[in-house]
């Protein structure tokens, strides 16, 4: 039995009735409701999607990956849906997986299509998804689409996986930087200070007293900057999800050195390669733009597709409603002509997913080897600020006692 949370209202009252009621599906929620004396207006699973995949329960990619595949060896043994859906959730290891697979499979027995009880959670099956599934449904080769699918996942998370890596290094690298220079600011610097102090007349170099400064900062509001540093994060994250700061950290990424290059490629990449997934699977071009343009997770490179799609409605080849938009690389366009003219789309979106995708490594290799001096030059200069803050002073009361 599955519990559903509903909005209904009383005839007689004319009242507006928010409750819950245990059926086996929707059908059955709604023939409860109305045996209540009520009419149904709304009618939802009382687990929603956010509960099922919170931070705790978050379905990992492998997972799904594992579940598509899993399904689609069973579909292709000839087995019926409702079944392979039952043997794939027995052997899901994934608690919230397993509870949306539960759901999913008594949403099919119900009457709904497997494309629309996936469609019910889009933070788990997205909109390629969905439309990949949908297709696979129509064409009879749904056992091709999960395939299909789980390749994609697996190229897809892949690239994020390198692209990640190789922010983890500098990243670490600057937070132990940070460690290390407040230790010496708090701990270090104060005795310096107090060996000065007992000097008359004695004065302490600038540099040596401006982190003197910032270290009494540090220790008496030391719990105020965590405070401000964790707002500033908080309202950061809301701003950069928002509209306007959305717009303006894509452009950023795909503009500012030296991640621009990275980032436009593993851009170009996932276009490529989500468009040879859904072409392959017979969705139609204008329906794989709309879904493209929200899989590429840009907002000026899906403004970009979603403007070429007004063209290719308009009549035009897709190759040219994309020619000449800063927005792609002068490959794509060049290699959908190819495939366009060929009747090789799905070959020529293909190969061009290869091609960044190693190009994406390249890139990769390129940024790590940038950002290597790059912070070997940082720490020498924070490492020559510490080192002058505490031997200025030194060297001084060395000078006042040769002096006397």
């Amino acid at each position: 039995m599955l519990t559903y949370t509903f909005v209904a209202r009383d005839p007689a009252s004319g009242k507006r009735i928010e409750s819950e009621v245990q059926a086996e599906n929707e059908k059955a929620a709604a023939k409860a409701i109305k045996g209540q004396g009520y009419s149904p207006l709304e009618i939802n699973l009382a687990n929603s999607e956010k509960s099922l995949t919170g931070f705790r329960n978050r379905i990992k990619t492998k997972d799904k990956v594992i579940f598509s595949r899993q399904l689609a060896t069973l579909i292709n043994a000839g087995l019926p849906l409702a079944q392979a859906l039952r043997n794939v959730e027995g052997q899901t290891a994934s608690k919230p997986l397993k509870l949306i697979i539960e759901k999913v499979l008594a949403d099919i027995e119900a009457g709904s299509s497997f494309h629309e009880a996936l469609a019910r959670y889009p933070g788990v099956f997205n909109n390629v998804y969905v439309s990949l599934v949908e297709a696979g449904e129509a064409s009879g080769t749904l056992d091709k689409a999960l395939e299909r699918l789980a390749n994609q996942q697996e190229k897809d998370a892949e690239i994020i996986s390198k692209v990640r890596g190789a922010l983890i290094y500098p990243l670490i690298v600057i937070v132990v930087m940070i460690a290390v220079v407040t230790f010496m600011v708090v701990v270090v610097l104060p005795h310096v200070q107090e060996v000065y102090t007992t000097i008359p007349g004695a004065t302490l170099p600038f540099v040596t007293r401006a982190l003197l400064g910032l270290s009494r900062l540090i220790s008496h509001f030391w719990w105020l900057i965590i405070i401000l540093l964790g707002v500033a994060a908080f309202f950061t994250t809301r701003w950069a999800r928002s509209g306007p700061g959305k717009e303006i950290v894509d452009k950023a990424k795909m503009r500012m050195w030296p991640i621009g290059h990275l980032f436009m490629k593993m851009y170009m990449a996932r276009f490529s390669r989500t468009g040879q997934t859904l072409v392959a699977s017979g969705v139609p071009l204008l329906q794989v733009m709309n879904i493209v343009a929200d899989a590429v997770n840009n907002v000026h490179i899906a403004d970009s597709v979603h403007k070429a799609a007004e063209k290719v409605k308009g009549g035009k080849a897709l190759s040219e409603a994309l020619e000449g938009d800063p927005n792609f690389l002068e490959l794509v366009p060049d290699m959908i002509k190819i495939g366009e003219q060929s009747g090789s789309l799905e070959t020529m979106l293909g190969k061009t997913a290869d091609y960044y995708e190693k190009e994406v490594d390249n890139e990769i290799a390129a940024i790590s080897t940038i950002i290597e001096p790059v912070l070997m030059i940082l720490l020498g200069v924070m490492a020559l600020i510490i080192v002058a803050a505490i031997l200025l002073p030194i060297y001084g009361l060395a000078n006042k006692i040769t002096a006397t």
